[in-house]
C-alpha cells in the first residue's frame, strides 16, 4: 500500500505522522503545486490532502487510488462526484477544530474589545512610563456583558460560541444562512437585523452559494457604531474591498482568520488601513491547536482502518 501526503507542512512540523505507516510506504511532500500533483499521485493507493486540489485530471492520472483523506473537514479541494463515479472513497475529519475555532474567536474579539494592540505599544514605546498616571484610559474598552452578539452560522461551532457568549453574560442570536429556522433557545434574526442590532457579529457558517459575498458594502453600513465583526468561517463571504472601505469611514472594528486567497495578497486594501488597530487578521489559525491537530491526525487513521475494514 502507498500512500502520500502532498500538503504536510499545513499539518505542522511538530506533528508525528508515522501513525500513518502502519498501512503501508508513506511519502511525504511539505508543500505541491498544481503541475505537480498528478505526477506524484499517480502510483498512490491512499492520497492525504489539506487543501491541494485533487480535480478529475489528478484523479484520472491514477491508476491505483483507492482513498482519498481530506485533512480539513471542507471537502471543495476533492471532485467528489468524479471520484464517486471512479469508485475511489473520499473521507473528511469533522468536529475535530471545534474548541480551538472556539478559543480563538473569543481571543480576536477581547484583543480587539480591550484596545490590545494599542495599550501594548503604548508600554512598550515608553508612552506609559512619561505619563506620571499609573493607568491609561485614552482608548475606552467596554464590556460584552449585556452586548447582543449575532452569530451567522448556528453548527457545532456557532453554538459553542453561543454557550460561552451567553456565561458571559451577552444576549445570543442567530442567523440560518440556509434559511432552515430551528427550535433553538436562541432568537433568530433576518441578517439585516442582526447586523444592525448586534454588537459582536461573528461568522462560523461554510462556503457556499448562499454565503459568498454574504457581507458587503450595502450590509456593512448597518453596522452599529464600535461593533465588531468576527470573520471564522471562510474568506470569500466577506466582501475585503468593501470591508476595508467601511472600517476607512467608521469606527468598527474586524478580526478576520480567513481571507481569499490564502495568504493573503500584499495589494489586498485591508493590509493598509488609515487605521490599522481596527482591524486584526491571523493566518487561518483558528483551526490549528495542537490538540485539534492530534485529533486530526487521529481521524485521518481511523478514516483509513475504517475503509481497509471495509474494502
Amino acid at each position: 500500500m502507498k500512500l502520500v501526503i502532498l500538503d504536510a507542512k499545513t499539518l505542522g512540523t511538530d506533528l508525528d505522522l508515522s501513525p500513518l505507516e502502519q498501512f503501508g510506504t508513506l511519502t511525504q511532500y511539505q508543500t505541491t503545486a498544481a503541475n505537480e500533483t498528478a505526477e506524484r499521485i499517480k502510483d498512490a493507493d491512499i492520497v492525504i490532502s489539506n487543501k491541494v486540489l485533487v480535480k478529475q485530471p489528478e484523479i484520472d492520472a491514477c491508476q491505483n487510488l483507492k482513498l482519498i483523506c481530506i485533512a480539513a473537514t471542507g471537502m471543495n479541494n476533492v471532485d467528489l462526484d468524479y471520484a464517486k463515479q471512479k469508485g475511489i472513497v473520499v473521507k473528511n475529519v469533522a468536529g475535530y477544530s471545534t474548541q480551538s475555532v472556539v478559543q480563538h474567536t473569543f481571543a480576536m474579539l477581547f484583543y480587539l474589545r480591550e484596545k490590545m494592540a494599542y495599550y501594548d505599544r503604548v508600554v512598550k514605546e515608553g508612552t506609559w512610563s512619561r505619563s506620571a498616571l499609573f493607568t491609561d484610559v485614552s482608548r475606552p474598552i467596554s464590556e460584552i456583558y449585556g452586548k447582543k452578539w449575532g452569530i451567522i452560522g448556528l453548527g457545532s461551532i456557532g453554538r459553542e460560541v453561543a454557550k460561552i457568549a451567553t456565561a458571559f453574560g451577552s444576549e445570543v442570536f442567530y442567523h440560518s444562512t440556509s434559511g432552515n429556522i430551528r427550535q433553538e433557545i436562541y432568537g433568530h434574526m433576518d441578517l439585516e437585523t442582526l447586523l444592525s442590532s448586534c454588537d459582536i457579529i461573528s461568522i462560523h457558517a461554510p462556503l457556499n452559494a448562499q454565503t459568498e459575498n454574504l457581507i458587503h458594502a450595502s450590509n456593512l453600513k448597518l453596522l452599529k457604531e464600535k461593533a465588531i465583526l468576527l470573520n471564522l468561517g471562510r474568506g470569500s463571504i466577506v466582501n475585503e474591498i468593501d470591508l476595508a472601505e467601511a472600517l476607512n469611514s467608521r469606527e468598527i472594528y474586524a478580526g478576520l482568520d480567513t481571507l481569499t486567497p490564502e495568504p493573503i495578497a500584499e495589494n489586498n486594501p485591508l493590509m493598509s488601513l488609515d487605521n490599522p488597530d481596527r482591524l486584526l487578521i491571523t493566518p487561518h489559525i483558528a483551526w490549528a491547536s495542537v490538540e485539534a491537530r492530534h485529533k486530526l491526525l487521529e481521524g485521518i487513521v481511523n478514516n483509513i482502518e475504517t475503509y481497509l475494514n471495509n474494502a
